[in-house]
């Protein structure tokens, strides 16, 4: 059994008449309460009135409730387990073990295979894929992960995680792993896949879901292209390749292209660069500027990812990949609760989806 000191002081009054000294502290009583954790003892402070009435546990109550839902809720934002500890003790006047919170997380466990292996919708719309790096011990070694997130856009412009996966090294292999769980648990058909260009992910999708369109991530594309032109000279490339991948049409898409190969000739960097852009663009048909906004970046998904780093950024090294998994579950339920309402101009967007797609669209 445990036992807790449970008392409020009450700091003492200088030259107080007597009058005002008529109640005075008239010992402890002891009192056992019950908690996930087995019976607790604590000692409550009495008063000669009878007057006092504790803050943290009531009079009359006899079990501590929500011991466990606190524990979850500050590990949920990111608490380390010291700071959970010295939380606990701040609250409670008890020291709780780093092994008893370690088995009230590893509850959670359970839920996290269910949730990762629940069955999906057969259609989604658009599907962003993106990643986080964690730190991870493993093998008494300390190595960077990465954790991969499937954001998915159902029927009705929600937004839906559709589950997470760690790697070492990204690769086809990996990837098609990835598309048949997601296939395998009921994911059907997909229009657009929306990624920042991971090696093997275009030909893992295609393999597995042959009619899915693949769209590489424009502004990760100019990004990293970028960094191979001179500093003087980027603004001017980064302005005439948006007119590249900006065009209305094919054929205005390709005259644009011919325009830049014109212009950066002589530089073969940049040259090479706008050749990269047209070979991406060769992919996917230029879209209305309302699907533009939704599939020519990641920004969906990398907002959920900015939020999970300022949670995971607390845990600088993750015992293992289960305790990665955790933080992020819990991590994500706080943030789907918030995903009450389409994504912005959906209306516009599933018409053309419902055009563009038209055999393969549901009715």
């Amino acid at each position: 059994m445990q036992k807790i000191a449970w008392w409020i002081t009450v700091p003492s009054k200088k030259n107080t008449s007597k009058e005002e000294k008529t109640n005075t502290r008239n010992g402890y009583t002891h009192k056992t309460l019950k908690s996930e954790q087995g019976p607790v003892e604590i000692v409550v402070p009495r008063d000669r009135e009878g007057s006092y009435d504790p803050l943290l546990v009531k009079k009359h109550q006899t079990s501590l409730t929500g011991f466990n839902e606190k524990i979850l809720w500050m590990y949920a934002r990111g608490m380390s387990t010291r700071d959970i500890q010295a939380q606990l003790l701040e609250w409670y006047g008890v020291e709780v073990s780093p092994q008893l919170i370690s088995n009230v997380t590893e509850a959670v466990m359970d839920e996290v295979r269910q949730w990762q292996n629940r069955p999906l919708e057969e259609v989604y719309t658009i599907v962003y894929v993106d990643c986080l790096v964690v730190k991870v011990r493993e093998n008494q070694r300390i190595m960077n992960k990465a954790l991969y997130l499937a954001l998915g856009i159902k029927m009705d412009g929600k937004k839906e995680v559709l589950g997470m996966w760690t790697s070492e090294n990204e690769g086809a292999k990996f990837w098609l792993a990835v598309c048949t769980d997601l296939r395998n648990r009921g994911g059907k058909d997909c229009s657009i896949a929306c990624a920042d260009g991971p090696s093997g992910l275009p030909e893992a999708i295609e393999a597995v879901f042959p009619h899915i369109l693949v769209q590489l991530c424009m502004v990760h594309l100019v990004r990293n292209s970028l960094k191979y032109v001179n500093y003087k000279q980027r603004a001017e490339v980064a302005r005439d390749l948006k007119t590249i991948y900006s065009a209305a049409t094919a054929e205005e898409a390709e005259f644009q292209l011919e325009v830049f190969a014109e212009k950066w000739d002589k530089h073969s960097p940049v040259a090479n660069l706008g050749e990269r852009t047209g070979r991406v663009l060769s992919r996917c048909s230029p879209r209305p500027v309302e699907i533009r906004r939704v599939i020519y970046t990641t920004n969906a998904i990398e907002s959920l990812n900015a939020s999970l780093r300022s949670v995971t950024s607390t845990h600088r090294i993750f015992p293992s990949d289960e305790a990665v998994y955790k933080v992020v579950y819990l991590a994500l339920q706080n943030i789907m609760k918030k995903w009450t309402m389409p994504i912005h101009n959906w209306k516009a967007a599933l018409n053309y989806f419902s055009i563009a797609f038209a055999e393969r669209f549901p009715q």
